[in-house]
């Protein structure tokens, strides 16, 4: 499809905290028109009136994509929704992007991948990290340390209030570690470049407000390969501790890299949207010694004071589906690793339920 002469128009899904990013880039970047927010609750009409009140508004998503024939739908409902909302998309002959997870299940997701391959149409899943020039930073420095190596991760999250409503909500088709953890999964996937052999998991369910069967901390270790190894914990909820939430390190023979946001980081912030992307800054260090096995190279600091809030992030992304659309760019591979990241993810909540090492295949 060209854009040349037109906007592309899109049907926003889900008007939450995701849902209202995106539509706020599609309101203000050029290429983008909205043809209507669709939601079940009352979130559509907040949004519809941050926006300026002029979007059609829809509480039922297969009405509001026979009604407006969009080019493109948006998908950032709750995750047990995404893979009948993008199949039915992709029929229609939309286009779409899909916040993580690209669906409940493995077998979902690739059935919306097939569904984008047979249709003909893009499919960019929301991996925001992939958008953020300082974790592409973090990225490349971490290959420079060598192999095998070491990678500690988490995002623990102390929520409260309509945020702890949200991870409620999600809690009722997935763990944190499942829906969380595919960020940071495909992150270690592109430092070592090497092939995911063997995880295990625990898991600890501190709330009777959540299914009986979910747990809402979770901790997962994932061994490569070519001998790296990764953990990475997640927790959800007002009992979780905002003490060293925010954990972003990385180790190999030749030194290390860690993200310290020093702001972002520090106690009490760990329920902000805006900190979890944050980096402020990147610490380098030297394993190189002397002839007297001190460290021969001093620690280097490279300071991120230009990087892009959240909502510059969800423009980044927003931006690049329009280029994708726009330039015809092959996005098998990005989908293949959201499949993947997810694949492991679910063998990771495998794990804490079945309290067994899984080995992948």
């Amino acid at each position: 499809m060209s854009t040349e002469n037109k906007n592309l128009k899109v049907l926003v899904v889900g008007c939450g905290n995701m849902g209202a990013s995106h539509a706020t880039a599609y309101h203000t970047l050029p290429g983008f028109e909205i043809c209507g927010l669709v939601s079940t609750g009352k979130s559509k009409e907040k949004l519809n009136e941050k926006l300026g009140g002029q979007y059609d508004l829809y509480t039922d998503f297969y009405e509001a994509l026979e009604i407006t024939k969009p080019d493109a739908v948006c998908i950032s409902t709750y995750p047990d929704t995404h893979e009948a909302y993008a199949i039915k998309s992709f029929e229609n002959g939309c286009h779409v992007f899909i916040e993580k997870p690209l669906a409940d299940s493995v077998e979902g997701a690739i059935k919306v991948a097939e569904a984008a391959k047979k249709a003909n149409k893009k499919l960019l899943v929301g991996y925001i990290l992939r958008y953020h020039p300082s974790w592409e930073k973090f990225t490349v420095l971490a290959q420079e340390m060598g192999k095998p190596l070491v990678m500690r991760m988490n995002l623990n999250q102390q929520s409260h209030g309509p945020k702890w409503t949200v991870h409620r909500n999600l809690m009722k088709s997935l763990s944190p570690i499942v829906d969380c953890a595919v960020h940071y999964i495909d992150i270690m996937c592109q430092m070592t470049r090497s092939k995911p052999v063997q995880v295990s998991a625990i898991g600890a369910r501190l709330t009777d407000d959540i299914p009986e069967w979910n747990y809402n901390y979770g901790q997962l270790q994932i061994r490569f390969e070519d001998g790296s190894i990764g953990w990475y914990e997640a927790g959800w909820g007002p009992m979780v501790s905002d003490n060293a939430f925010f954990i972003k390190d990385v180790f190999g023979p030749r030194g290390s890299v860690s993200i310290t946001a020093k702001k972002a980081g520090a106690a009490g912030n760990s329920d902000n949207i805006d900190a979890h992307t944050k980096t402020e800054s990147i610490k380098i260090h030297h394993a190189d010694l002397d002839a007297n096995d001190e460290f021969s190279k001093a620690d280097e600091w490279v300071d991120l004071t230009d990087e892009p809030d959240h909502q510059g992030l969800c423009n980044r992304e927003q931006r690049y589906f329009l280029k994708a659309i726009t330039e015809d760019i092959d996005l098998t591979d990005a989908t293949e690793d959201a499949v993947n990241s997810l694949r492991i993810a679910f063998a990771c909540d495998k794990s804490v339920k079945t309290g067994e090492m899984i080995r992948l295949e």
